[in-house]
């Protein structure tokens, strides 16, 4: 019964921090004159992923490094596969050049450099001290651009008062964090119940469960017609959580791969590779590629289940 409160009392308060943060960062781009873009691979894509390193961090603490790895290497699957694709399909997404040139082969690149860096089984401090100085780099880099190339803004959000925008960022990042964590606490409680393996839980449900954050904020930024919000949400999540969670994780602890499978690691690159093409026709995600992210999805899930089986 506890278990089950948890899941949906962590659900609800998600939907309501997405909501918050969502309308907080939008009044921001407009007010500051920052793309939106820009503000959802930032703001909007680390708020989302504040769970990610909550959950990573603590359970590599806890010398739970199978969760906090497959946390990572999962959230990243699990935020093109399913969250992506759900998003697409309910509404389709307007790319804009910049994330096709930039933001989309970067994501590509730190998912590939990832998988170089676990040769040797082991995300050491230096390999997280590396990840986190590219994230920094890429923070820098992304704001410096938003400035010489300015955007035209296409939010539909009217100004607010500047410190209400604020609140809203901080209370929806604050409910985004606690209710993901209320959510995958019950999601693994469960998980251990049935004596599914730690590599599995953090892959799957701790994956989802963390990741919830980006699809009911995605979701809900392009039902507001917000794509810039939706898409720099996913794909800037995915480098965060790679650059700066998993980097952040290891410079407090070192990250094992023990019991993770090269499938794993493949299925996150080839999920980041696919996206680019997506994007590159048209500008656009549309229903059609929405439908093949989820079969992928669908097909990488089973092919767990199998091995649990």
């Amino acid at each position: 019964m506890l278990i089950a409160l948890a899941i949906i009392g962590g659900f609800i308060i998600l939907t309501f921090g997405a909501e918050a943060l969502v309308r907080g960062a939008s009044a921001v781009a407009l007010r500051l004159g920052i793309a939106p873009l820009i503000i959802g691979l930032t703001i909007v894509a680390f708020g989302t992923s504040a769970p990610e390193l909550a959950v990573s961090v603590k359970s590599a603490l806890a010398g739970n490094p199978g969760i906090a790895l497959g946390n990572v290497v999962g959230s990243n699957i699990v935020n093109i596969g399913l969250i992506l694709a759900i998003t697409a399909l309910i509404k389709p997404i307007k790319i804009q050049s910049q994330m096709v040139k930039r933001d989309i082969p970067l994501m590509i690149g730190a998912s590939i450099l990832v998988w170089f860096l676990l040769l040797d089984g082991i995300v050491s401090f230096m390999d997280g001290a590396i990840l986190f100085s590219l994230l920094v780099g890429y923070l820098v880099f992304s704001y410096v651009s938003s400035k010489n190339e300015p955007e035209e803004l296409d939010i539909d959000t009217t100004p607010q008062n500047p410190l209400l925008s604020i609140g809203l960022i901080a209370v929806g990042i604050a409910m985004l964090v606690g209710g993901g964590i209320l959510f995958v606490g019950g999601a693994v409680d469960l998980a251990k119940m049935f004596g599914i393996s730690e590599v599995i839980i953090g892959l799957t449900i701790v994956a989802i469960g963390t990741s919830m954050p980006e699809l009911v904020t995605s979701v809900m930024a392009a039902l507001k017609g917000q794509s810039d919000i939706a898409i720099g949400n996913v794909v800037g999540s995915n480098i965060f959580n790679v650059l700066g969670i998993l980097g952040a994780t290891a410079l407090i602890h070192p990250v094992s791969a023990e019991g993770f499978n090269q499938v794993d690691f493949i299925a996150m690159i080839i999920f980041a590779i696919l996206v680019l093409p997506f994007a590159w026709s048209g500008l656009r995600i549309g229903r059609r590629e929405g439908a093949v992210l989820l079969a992928g999805y669908i097909g990488y899930t089973s092919y767990l289940i199998s091995q649990v089986v």
